[in-house]
């Protein structure tokens, strides 16, 4: 069943560095007003790379989580104005593992929590890989993994992050096709 619902106000309660928390008021088409909070991010990008022989991740630790080397898909936020998501992308898989790709293609585009946040992420699969001067780690500290597609399903049964798993599961569909 869908309802409906109209925004009668919100106002930003917190400005932080990587997001802002939000609350508002709103009115379902049965009248009641209900009273929400919610993380306000600019969306993301994450990049599933591969070489034709192996997918290009990366081990990073995840302070939030408590998890020291989270194994990911390469990624980052929109945080430079005027960026499209496809350029975004480009830049991280560059800042990030060093490689550039002749061929974008998006895959999809998903809310990554709906219950707390506004933050969409939008996946590409990156193909036609070179070696890109333009790699810079910046304070990130970032272990660059290049895993075997012969050894999808083991890194899939690995990965605990969502834009992974989901970028993997998309390639793994792909490349059964």
């Amino acid at each position: 069943m869908s309802s409906r619902f109209e925004r009668l106000e919100s106002r930003t309660v917190f400005e932080g560095t990587i997001v802002d928390v939000c609350e508002g008021k709103f009115r379902h088409e049965d009248g009641q007003e209900v009273t929400r909070q919610w993380v306000s991010h600019p969306g993301s990008v994450a990049i599933v790379a591969h070489d034709g022989d192996h997918v290009w991740l990366v081990r990073q630790p995840r302070e939030a989580t408590g998890d020291p080397d989270l194994l990911e898909l390469p990624a980052g936020k929109l945080d430079e104005e005027g960026e499209s998501a496809l350029l975004c992308g480009q830049r991280e898989l560059a800042e990030e593992i060093g490689k550039a790709a002749a061929s974008w293609e998006h895959l999809t585009t998903y809310y990554t929590s709906a219950g707390f946040t506004d933050e969409q992420c939008h996946i590409f699969l990156a193909t036609d890989l070179s070696d890109e001067s333009g790699y810079q780690l910046e304070d990130e500290r970032i272990d660059i993994v290049a895993r075997p597609l012969a050894e999808l399903e083991a890194t899939l049964a690995e990965c605990r992050d969502a834009k992974t798993i989901i970028g993997l599961q998309l390639l793994r569909t792909r490349l059964d096709a």
